[in-house]
Order: C-alpha cells, then sequence, then structure tokens
C-alpha cells in the first residue's frame, strides 16, 4: 500500500531549509573542481549502521535519489544490531563512519582516541503521559512510577534530573523509577504499568501515535541548563587521522547527507522510501515519525552547537560523574569537526 503523507511547511521552517540550503551549497562550491576532475573514482566509506536506526532512512532516501553517486562516493553499510556494536567496529577499525553522541567522542579523545563529531540529529525523547493522565506538570512526577529508557546514566534522564534540581526535587529519590530497554519501556507504558516514561524520540512518536502526551520533551528543558537552541546529540562520528586523509570525501559525504535531509524535510513522497524500514503500516504514526525526524534537522552553525554542547557536558559531568565522562570535566576541544570555514 502506497502511503502519502501531507503537510504544508511553516514560513519558519522554510527560512530554516533556506539556511541549510546555503550551508549545503558552500561546500558543494569547495568540491567543485574536485568533482569535476577526469577520472576521479569513488571513494569509499564504510558505514556501520543500527539496522532499525534512522541512519537507514537517511541512507535509503539518498539512494533513491543518488546522491551517493552525485557525491562520487561508495557507501558500503554494514548493518548492526545495536549503537554498541557500531562504537565496537569504530574503535576495531572496520568501519569509518558510526552515528553516536558528542558525550562519548569526548569521552573517547579524553581516553586517547582522536575521534570527531559532526552533527546529525537534535531529536531528543521525551516524557511521556497516558491519555487523561492527571499529571500536568513535570512538579506532578513526584510519588510517582517513572520508567526511564537506557539506563541510569541515560543522558536524557541526567538532564531531566538536573532540571528538575533548579526547583529543589530530587526526582530520582521523590519518585520511583524503573530502568529498562526503549522497547520494553514503550511497551510497558501501553500497558498502563507506569505513571509516566521517559523514551529515545521515536517510541515517542509511537506512543503518541496511540493518544499518549508529551509532559515535556527533553529538548525543551535545555534553555534552563544554559542552553541557547536545539542541540545535536547525535552525530556522525569518524576517526580525525582518517578525516585528515580524506577531508574532501568527508565534505562530499556531509553534503550529500544534508541534501538528503533536505529532501526528508520538504517532500512528503520521499518517505515513501522510508515508510517500509519504519516497521509501521499505520499513517498516524508515519506521520508523528516523519514529524519529528523533520524537527530533529540540524540548522544550526557548528560553532552555536559546540557551545551549548560545552554548557550541557558540564552539566552531565556534575549529575553523572566519572562514570559518564571518564577523566575530564570539560568537553574536548576537538570534539566537533568543521567541514568548511565558518560552517
Amino acid at each position: 500500500m502506497r502511503i502519502v503523507l501531507k503537510s504544508t511547511l511553516s514560513e519558519e521552517t522554510a527560512h530554516k531549509v533556506m539556511r541549510a540550503s546555503g550551508r549545503t551549497f558552500a561546500l558543494a562550491v569547495t568540491l567543485a573542481l574536485t568533482l569535476a576532475a577526469p577520472g576521479h573514482a569513488a571513494d569509499a566509506i564504510r558505514l556501520a549502521v543500527q539496522k532499525t536506526g534512522t541512519f537507514s532512512w537517511e541512507l535509503a532516501a539518498i539512494r533513491a535519489a543518488g546522491l551517493d553517486k552525485e557525491a562520487d562516493l561508495s557507501l558500503e553499510v554494514t548493518e548492526l544490531a545495536s549503537t554498541e556494536a557500531g562504537k565496537i567496529a569504530m574503535r576495531a577499525g572496520s568501519a569509518d563512519i558510526i552515528l553516536s553522541d558528542w558525550l562519548w567522542v569526548s569521552r573517547e579523545r579524553a581516553l586517547g582516541a582522536k575521534l570527531n563529531f559532526y552533527p546529525y540529529s537534535s531529536a531528543l525523547g521525551a516524557v511521556m503521559v497516558p491519555p487523561n493522565s492527571p499529571i500536568k506538570t513535570l512538579a506532578d512526577l513526584k510519588g510517582r512510577k517513572l520508567a526511564v529508557a537506557g539506563g541510569a546514566i541515560d543522558k536524557s534522564w541526567l538532564l531531566l534530573q538536573a532540571r528538575m534540581k533548579q526547583d529543589g526535587v530530587d526526582l530520582k529519590s521523590a519518585a520511583t523509577i524503573v530502568y529498562g530497554a526503549p522497547p520494553l519501556i514503550a511497551a510497558k507504558a501501553l500497558d498502563g504499568e507506569m505513571d509516566a516514561s521517559l523514551n529515545f524520540w521515536n517510541f515517542c512518536a509511537q506512543l503518541e501515535a496511540k493518544g499518549f502526551h508529551r509532559l515535556a520533551g527533553i529538548q525543551d528543558i535545555l534553555p534552563k541548563l544554559g542552553a541557547e537552541g536545539a542541540v545535536s546529540a547525535v552525530g556522525y562520528v569518524f576517526d580525525e587521522g582518517w578525516a585528515a586523509k580524506h577531508r574532501e570525501a568527508v565534505a562530499r559525504f556531509i553534503a550529500m547527507t544534508r541534501k538528503a535531509k533536505e529532501l526528508l524535510a520538504t517532500s512528503d513522497a520521499a518517505w515513501d522510501k522510508v515508510a517500509p524500514l519504519t516497521g509501521t503500516t499505520d499513517p498516524t504514526l508515519l506521520k508523528a515519525y516523519r514529524d519529528r525526524y523533520r524537527d530533529g534537522i540540524p540548522r544550526r552553525s557548528i560553532a552555536d552547537e559546540e557551545k551549548d554542547a560545552r554548557v550541557l557536558y558540564r552539566v552531565l559531568a556534575e549529575i553523572g560523574g566519572r562514570d559518564l565522562v571518564g577523566p575530564a570535566a570539560e568537553l574536548d576541544p576537538g570534539t566537533f569537526y568543521h567541514a568548511v570555514p565558518g560552517d
């Protein structure tokens, strides 16, 4: 069954897309002479991708539109069961690019592995409550049963704790906390076993499609913690030395992924290629996936992203300690990758 999701872009979103297009054009200009050179062979890039992750959505859009061929890249994709498997592949040298977060990259750099991070998505999870829930504010979570996906040092959970502590609430002791894997937490939320749940954004979309409400998005609480805009928690991660040797290929890769995001941001038809990878044919859920994915497309400069990441790193370091950030109390200055001047 062919599913077409209809939407109308707001003027503000259109302006954001135009700004993103400008950055993509800047990358294209820097590479024009290289791509025009006769006999230029496609550069191979090895990607380790979580099979059920959203990176596979982006790759589907890239291939459907021929953006990989346009960028003169040969993408060698290995599908893995988890994000942790991707980290292992990166450490073993069997992958050039994976998805992870700047917190892990900074920690690895502090431990000697010189990795770089480039923004992929600012989509974060949310605290979700069932339809007709009496919980109306975060303060109402006191005395309730809250399920948390990802474990005790999950970044979203730590940021939520930090925000609540600003209001004098130690949520870890004020509520009954249950940890679990994201699919399990979503299932128990649907079964009514929890008063509220904090889960990853795609599982929150599943709950939204079932009538659940967003009590608070993690992205929404970040300004209270010092961030000035939407922060990309997840990004493309690659070895610094490899990137230095393949700088033009990396720039083409980034330009290619930006074009894919613009396509997914502006074309509902492009989602026909993504829909089979989501595991659902429910139009309501597909719309929720699409809308939340679009909300998470990075629109800011790398300098702004890095500035806010530095602020949030300090918050996370204070709450999570060495178990989370390792030996470094500050974000490593080489964490973020700058593709082109002024990016």
